[in-house]
């Protein structure tokens, strides 16, 4: 068929082109019909991987739900496989939600009531680790943010924040070495544990992010550099260097001198290290609160703010600030010593009504008699610090005067903001009468403490001039270099007054380089130097790395 076929350009060109038509036809007439058949088959495949595409773009949009975040970041070191797994298998949100707090309440110390100190420390701890572990990630995610947020602060930490020259002890051979940056944490009970728990983290890429290792060796920063860093019996010739990586229980240390501690030995390490990684055993009950109120208002005066600090994406700490004139409470003179009582109650709820907290204190205050006088000028401060999500909420407090019955009440809007993990983002800006330094044994616990830092907010930014301006804020997300695994940024310290500045002042270069994905601004401004009056005070942060920006400002008066 379609024989003699020739070229175009031939002398029978015209005949070639009346043929190639001729085969094109008898060609098309056979493979038509197969060619019109297959469509069907791609609009099935087309159609299958469209269904195909819808469901993994839902599966996606489920895992990055609030309530995955909450399993995944908020709860994971604590939360039990069979929690976990329970968790799963719930279809709706109102499901979720009641889980969530029937999780708390099962940890709740004190069953019932309206205070949960457990969710509350929990997130403090979440919060130290973030401002004190981070490095190339966040610190709840460090092997010592995780290790601090599951047991709290040890009872004695050994530092070596450089590295440099280190003694080995004789149950790693003893002679003399140096190291990687690394802590030795020393716990004197956890429970479920044991007693005397040591826990190592080493720095081997000196970035800053030290994770828990079971090898002693690990942080010999010699170990494998010939005829440097011996130990002792190395150093005398009755051991070899090669001899520590042949080993059978993994670790890299030479032979011990008088013998292995019982630590030490493989199968206590690995059943420590099994174990310290363990969710905290819950004990399992059928527990629920209720809480019934019934709110009424007199007049008692009080002011109240609200900050917000990000702990995770979906939980932010939110101190409640409250504030009241001492000459506005009844006094009553109980043998030479000035008392009042003014009972505090908090009730937090969402738009729809559901409650998800609430807070109950008594504010005591006992005054030297001939004190008085001076101290009924002032003002006193309460603070509750409640771990929220993202959302709008509606706050609700009640004071009353226990000696007169005066009452107080006021409803505020609280929007909790969502703090992203891709853009600068910044804390509330927190204007405070005193901002100091914790010791280590008040770290993370109290009111007015974030992390380690005690800040006391002025609830109304009105300061005297023998006051010092206290500024506090966290920046987030800031940009890593590439190769340092360090940011890089600017801080401005701003004071304007009637729109023009009087004072403009940059952050110490020094903070600058202590600062990681998460940057602290803690600064302590005296104000003598300024006259009466209004003020406005702008913190500018640049991030070198990515560009962005961040200009946040409050105003503040003084008198």
């Amino acid at each position: 068929m379609c024989k003699g076929f020739t070229f175009p350009g031939s002398s029978k060109g015209w005949i070639a082109r009346l043929t190639f038509l001729a085969c094109a036809a008898i060609i098309g007439s056979v493979l038509l019909p197969s060619l019109q058949a297959s469509p069907p088959k791609d609009k099935d495949k087309d159609k299958l991987s469209k269904q195909e595409k819808r469901r993994q773009k839902a599966i996606q949009k489920e895992m990055e739900s609030p309530y995955k975040k909450w399993l995944s970041e908020e709860v994971p070191y604590i939360i039990t496989p069979e929690e976990r797994a329970a968790f799963k298998k719930l279809t709706t949100d109102e499901e979720r939600e009641q889980f969530i707090e029937a999780f708390w309440e099962r940890r709740n110390p004190n069953p019932g009531s309206p205070e949960n100190e457990f969710k509350e420390e929990y997130y403090r701890r979440i919060a130290y680790a973030n401002e004190h572990y981070a490095s190339g990630i966040p610190g709840w995610k460090a092997d010592r943010g995780r290790i601090y947020i599951m047991y709290g602060p040890p009872d004695e930490i050994e530092s070596h924040p450089s590295g440099g020259t280190y003694m080995r002890p004789p149950e790693e051979g003893g002679g003399e070495t140096s190291t990687y940056p690394f802590e030795d944490w020393r716990y004197r009970y956890i429970d479920g544990i044991g007693t005397n728990i040591i826990l190592e983290f080493v720095d081997p890429t000196m970035t800053g992010e030290f994770h828990l290792t079971m090898d002693p060796g690990e942080k010999d920063a010699l170990l494998h550099v010939p005829n440097a860093g011996l130990t002792q019996m190395e150093a005398m010739g009755m051991a070899s260097k090669a001899d520590r990586f042949t080993r059978s229980d993994g670790m890299t240390i030479g032979t011990p001198l008088g013998g292995l501690p019982e630590s030490m030995e493989e199968f206590t390490r690995l059943d420590l290290y099994a174990k310290i990684w363990r969710p905290p055993s819950v004990k399992f009950k059928d527990l629920q609160a209720v809480v019934t109120s019934r709110l009424s208002a007199q007049l008692l005066p009080f002011d109240v703010r609200t900050d917000y600090i990000r702990v995770t994406d979906e939980t932010v700490l939110t101190p409640i600030t409250i504030q009241i004139s001492n000459r506005d409470m009844e006094f009553q003179n109980k043998d030479g010593v000035m008392h009042a009582v003014v009972d505090i109650f908090g009730q937090i709820s969402t738009l729809s009504g559901r409650t998800v907290n609430t807070f109950e204190k008594s504010l005591i205050l006992d005054v030297p008699e001939h004190e008085f006088q001076q101290y009924v000028a002032h003002r006193s401060v309460y603070q509750e610090v409640v771990p929220l999500r993202p959302m709008l909420y509606k706050l609700t407090l009640v004071l009353k005067d226990d000696l007169n019955g005066h009452m107080g009440s006021m409803d505020l809007r609280v929007p909790v903001p969502q703090y992203g993990d891709d853009k600068l983002s910044n804390s509330s800006l927190i204007l405070a009468d005193l901002i100091q330094p914790l010791p280590t044994t008040q770290v993370g616990s109290g009111p007015f403490v974030i992390g380690g830092t005690k800040v006391r907010p002025s609830v109304t930014n009105t300061f005297t001039r023998d006051q010092t301006l206290g500024i506090y804020m966290q920046v987030y997300n800031l940009g890593l270099d590439a190769q340092t695994h360090k940011p890089s940024l600017n801080v401005q310290y701003e004071i304007l007054k009637d729109g023009k500045p009087i004072l403009d002042q940059a952050e110490d270069a020094a903070n600058l380089k202590r600062a990681s994905q998460q940057f602290t601004i803690e600064k302590n401004m005296p104000l003598k130097a300024l006259t009466p009056g209004k003020y406005m005070v702008q913190i500018k942060v640049t991030d070198n790395i990515t560009k962005q920006t961040v200009s946040p400002s409050s105003s503040f008066e003084i008198r």
